[in-house]
């Protein structure tokens, strides 16, 4: 090989390198979307990868019941580095975010009293991601973390337009006896240690996704609790919430794979 031949190929696999390394480095890009619930002013948290020149799938990501904290805007984030357009949504409005259990609790029974307004608030979250110009409209997925997961859980029960949904340490509503059939792929992820969820829900939970002849499956992770892919499970002073970092890897894995084979 010649000396000039050599030199080109080199300089070709230096610029090759270096674009190569900035595709594999696109910067993710976040910002905040303002939307409404009538009089409620809700503020999501929007985060896509910038190198992306198509539209991309869509996926909602629904926080736990905090409220929209620093955790639930870090998934989206990271969802958005897979390659995905995602929004994190606010269920609760005016800037609600706490991390005393009390607080949440009357926040979230607030939200789940009626379930037509639930369903509505969460419906209000995708049509604001489904906005958003990145976004391929005709896939689209979403994404629940605890109150997040029954969130999801209650928008395949009524219909909402996604092809999936994943429900991470989700309380795991069975689905009421009007339903009659469930569209979206449904990936359940669960912690074999969880205390909050008693047995006999997740047994009528199965039920119901059987009567309907649901597209399903549930992983249980040994050793996992509730709030198992949150590190910060563990600060919030509530027995029972701790992080399980197989676990949370391990489910994570599943979601990707189940994408994959939707999208």
């Amino acid at each position: 090989m010649s000396t000039g031949l050599r030199r080109g190929l080199v300089v070709l696999a230096v610029a090759f390198g270096v674009f190569g390394a900035s595709l594999a480095h696109a910067e993710v890009k976040t910002k905040a979307v303002e939307y409404r619930d009538g009089d409620t002013v809700l503020k999501g948290w929007l985060a896509w990868d910038d190198a992306a020149t198509e539209k991309r799938p869509g996926v909602l990501v629904i926080h736990e019941w905090w409220g929209l904290n620093d955790y639930a805007k870090g998934q989206a984030e990271r969802l958005a580095a897979e390659g995905y357009v995602a929004f994190a949504l606010d269920m609760y409005g005016d800037d609600r975010v706490t991390d005393h259990p009390e607080q949440a609790g009357e926040w979230m029974k607030q939200i789940t009293a009626n379930i037509d307004a639930w369903t509505r608030r969460a419906q209000l979250g995708l049509d604001a991601l489904k906005s958003q110009e990145q976004v391929d409209t005709e896939n689209m997925a979403a994404v629940g973390y605890c109150f997040g997961g029954a969130t999801v859980m209650q928008m395949a029960y009524a219909g909402v337009d996604v092809d999936a949904v994943v429900s991470f340490h989700g309380s795991l509503p069975p689905a009421p006896d009007s339903v009659t059939s469930i569209t979206p792929r449904v990936l359940i992820a669960h912690g074999r240690d969880d205390g909050f969820i008693p047995a006999d829900r997740i047994v009528a939970f199965k039920d119901g996704l059987d009567r309907v002849k649901a597209d399903w499956e549930m992983t249980t992770y040994s050793g996992a609790r509730h709030g198992f892919t949150n590190p910060g499970a563990g600060e919030y002073g509530l027995d029972g919430l701790a992080y399980n970092e197989t676990a949370d890897k391990r489910s994570w894995a599943a979601m990707m794979m189940m994408f994959d084979e939707v999208f």
